[in-house]
């Protein structure tokens, strides 16, 4: 059994609703590449996690019937926290039952995995944008970073709670945007021993070129966004 990631497939049916090959050629016929690239990688025993901007639908039985139906039929164990243009989010009871035992939603949880013998907390949240960005404006979003804040330290918290000590952190926003920021969640990675956190949100290869991957103290960070990975999900473990 393999840990993988991928974020940002911005599905929106087919035909698709929303084409984001205006965002660029490579993002042409991005949806069966990633199916295909999918099923190519991926075994059932396997599990992914799904960093946000999952959906364009704007209600959650859109998103199920244009796309999350057919992610769920894909091989593997789906792990999903919620991105900035996921508007279809709502509360945990209702997605749950609109989707049965297809995805396991992160939100205030953390979902436990066992790798080779090993007990895994995946643990996450939606993040937000840091201080340090262009962008940012502390009326709106000062009072969005700290509910984030809070929502990865109730994950972190449980997975603690329950004796993990091996913790990937999934976030859809990356957590820092340079080597030398120290941003909250570069904080509370810091404070709870997590060795290997993904994200997405970035996209095209000069954003990659532009955000922080790599080992930072002791921790592991790693860009998922699939236009930046072959459109194909990453093993991180």
């Amino acid at each position: 059994m393999h840990i993988y990631a991928i974020g940002d497939l911005h599905f929106s049916g087919v035909p698709e609703s929303k084409p984001m090959d205006v965002f660029g050629e490579h993002w042409k016929g991005h949806r069966p590449r990633i199916i295909e690239n999918w099923k190519r990688t991926m075994t059932p025993e396997d599990t992914v996690i799904l960093c946000g901007d999952i959906s364009w639908a704007i209600k959650l039985p859109e998103a199920v019937e244009d796309d999350l139906r057919e992610i769920a039929a894909l091989p593997g164990k789906k792990v999903m926290l919620r991105g900035n243009h996921d508007y279809w989010w709502t509360g945990l009871s209702k997605m749950k039952k609109a989707t049965g035992d297809a995805f396991f939603f992160l939100q205030n949880n953390f979902c436990a995995i066992e790798d080779e013998g090993m007990q895994i907390a995946v643990c996450g949240s939606r993040g937000w944008l840091t201080p340090v960005c262009e962008g940012y404006k502390p009326e709106t979003d000062d009072a969005i970073l700290r509910h984030e804040e809070l929502r990865i330290r109730a994950s972190l918290d449980a997975a603690r709670q329950a004796g993990f000590t091996e913790i990937i952190l999934a976030l859809h926003y990356p957590p820092f945007y340079s080597m030398e920021e120290d941003s909250i969640f570069k904080q509370l990675i810091d404070e709870y021993g997590v060795k290997t956190c993904v994200f997405g949100h970035i996209h095209g290869a000069e954003g990659a070129a532009a955000i922080f991957e790599g080992q930072r103290d002791g921790c592991t960070y790693k860009l998922v966004s699939c236009d930046t990975q072959g459109f194909t999900p990453v093993r991180i473990r």
